[in-house]
């Protein structure tokens, strides 16, 4: 069999935790699917890993775990992240079984042509480069950065539950989180450039980054649009919009509340 399969039916068997709770498909079954998909391919290509595809793999389940581990702490600690969840993202009751079936294999599918580029690198016994090690820097600062943030954003609310927050790295960019995801996976797709070959395997990866990269900016998009419901009417809030960008530090882009093709 295929490994983009083996990784494909791991992503199956743990995102399946969805049809217990729909929004699990892209919360605990997305963390957990990558970081077992990370320990798969440790297990298959065990006689020919280099040294920068074992760390991408390890930071792969480090990421997946530390995702999981949270969304799953955050929902059996805090009330109010249930109730805005069930505010913001369709419970799924009442959902036939097909449209839930369409939904499980395609998150299944994404999630495998996101970690795609390390997979591929390890099928085609490609040999450590700048491009690898740089992958690694990138995807590490990107899991710091999402890291510190989520500490940052729980310490504020605890202080302070009812303010938004923008102090440490929300002074960089309104979405410092989100920034982090999208740091992980620029890293994971520069990990494979020079090990990539044949028109299906970029198309599996510029496919699973670009999804990725447009889900953030989506789920960018839904937070602004909470953010303006809670404090638009808080001068404070609207000087800090105004002055902080959304997603890309130092790129002037301040709001995407009126894309509405931007869905996360």
């Amino acid at each position: 069999m295929h490994p983009f399969m083996i990784l494909m039916i791991v992503a199956l068997a743990v995102s399946s935790v969805g049809f217990y709770k729909y929004v699990y498909f892209i919360s605990l079954g997305y963390g957990f699917s990558v970081a077992v998909m990370g320990l798969a391919m440790l297990l298959l290509f065990r006689g020919s890993l280099t040294a920068a595809a074992v760390v991408l793999c390890l930071l792969l389940v480090v990421y997946g775990c530390r995702l999981g581990g949270y969304l799953l702490l955050r929902e059996v600690k805090s009330a109010s992240y249930r109730n805005t969840m069930k505010r913001e993202i369709k419970s799924g009751d009442g959902m036939k079984l097909t449209p839930k079936l369409a939904i499980w294999v395609s998150c299944a599918l994404l999630y495998a042509c996101q970690v795609s580029p390390v997979l591929f690198r390890l099928k085609n016994g490609a040999e450590d480069s700048v491009m690898s090690w740089l992958g690694v820097a990138v995807t590490f600062g990107g899991i710091a950065l999402e890291s510190a943030s989520d500490l940052q954003k729980s310490a504020a609310k605890r202080k302070n539950p009812r303010r938004f927050v923008d102090t440490g790295l929300f002074r960089l960019v309104r979405c410092p989180n989100y920034l982090g995801e999208v740091l992980i996976w620029t890293g994971i797709f520069l990990s494979g450039i020079g090990a990539l070959h044949g028109v299906w395997q970029w198309a599996a990866a510029v496919t699973g980054y670009l999804c990725i990269v447009y889900i953030m900016f989506g789920g960018a998009r839904r937070l602004e649009l909470r953010q303006n419901r809670n404090y638009g009417d808080d001068p404070e809030y609207q000087r800090y919009v105004k002055t902080t960008p959304i997603l890309i530090p130092f790129v002037p882009l301040y709001s995407v509340a009126k894309y509405k093709w931007l869905v996360g």
